[in-house]
């Protein structure tokens, strides 16, 4: 049996002058498929086989080719995008005619020279084309374990949920709502910590650490803030959550921890107007 959008073993059933025709060796399909002259390696010769990959030419004739392509049916892949068009952007993928990625199909605004991460399917008219919605293709069978390291790669964002990572570019992953502090879009690279994992396999991430790691890169952040803004800063106690977090990326509750470890270390103040740096880091 051919199959379309993956590379398989066909045997060579004739020659011409244009190429050469194959088949499957054990279930024949209906129709030769061709593989043209310029890729016919020079010693194949009738009923040897040959390993290619099986798709459609730009006149939407099935053909096969020895080039590997960056994609196949199953895996996914970051591809490359070269152009986009009223129906959609064009996607490198290694062969002659680029790929299709249909505007109903992405998950964000994809512009020239973008890489998206993207499977590959079969369309309704039977032609090979991307897509960005990968949450069912990906496994739930990952290796992984509760605190271990993992990146991944943005594919999705609803509010509701939250951040949905393609792990490996296989496994799922989500950063919930409550842990997405700092700014996110899809097809940003993450590097994350498995905080739990569900009864499902399904994991859930933080791109934050552990307790004490994460009070000293809160801690830092603080600093590095004050000194971009000349040692002071009006951000207090006081200030609302949502203040915090889209000034410093944390939350409100992380932003105390670490005030007050900076305080205890003598390196910031309280002021009547928010905080000051004592002493100048390098």
């Amino acid at each position: 049996m051919i199959e379309l959008g993956k590379i398989q073993t066909l045997e060579v059933i004739r020659q011409t002058s244009i190429g050469v025709y194959l088949n499957s060796r054990n279930e024949n399909a209906k129709d030769d498929i061709l593989l043209p002259q310029s890729q016919v390696p020079t010693e194949l010769k009738i009923g040897d086989d040959i390993e290619v990959f099986v798709y459609k030419d730009s006149e939407d004739r099935i053909i096969a080719t020895v080039k590997k392509p960056k994609i196949t049916i199953g895996p996914l892949a970051v591809l490359k995008v070269v152009e986009t068009t009223p129906i959609g952007a064009f996607l490198d993928w290694g062969l002659d005619k680029d790929l299709l990625l249909p505007f109903k199909e992405q998950e964000c605004e994809v512009k020239k020279d973008n890489e998206c991460l993207v499977a590959l399917y079969i369309d309704k008219s039977d032609r090979l084309c991307a897509t960005m919605k990968i949450y069912n293709m990906l496994s739930t069978k990952s290796p992984y374990k509760k605190n271990e390291r993992v990146s991944g790669i943005i594919y999705s964002i609803n509010m509701q949920f939250g951040c949905f990572v393609a792990v490996d570019n296989k496994y799922h992953g989500l950063i919930l709502t409550k842990e997405m502090y700092g700014k996110f879009a899809v097809g940003d690279k993450v590097d994350a910590r498995v905080k739990n994992i569900r009864p499902d396999g399904k994991l859930e991430l933080s791109v934050r650490d552990t307790a004490y790691n994460e009070i000293e890169g809160d801690a830092k952040k603080i600093l590095d803030y004050l000194k971009i803004h000349n040692g002071k800063t009006k951000i207090n106690d006081s200030s609302s959550p949502e203040l915090i977090n889209t000034e410093l990326g944390m939350s409100k509750k992380a932003f105390k921890r670490a005030v007050g470890r900076l305080i205890k270390e003598g390196a910031i103040k309280t002021t009547d107007e928010g905080l000051e740096m004592l002493w100048k880091q390098t």
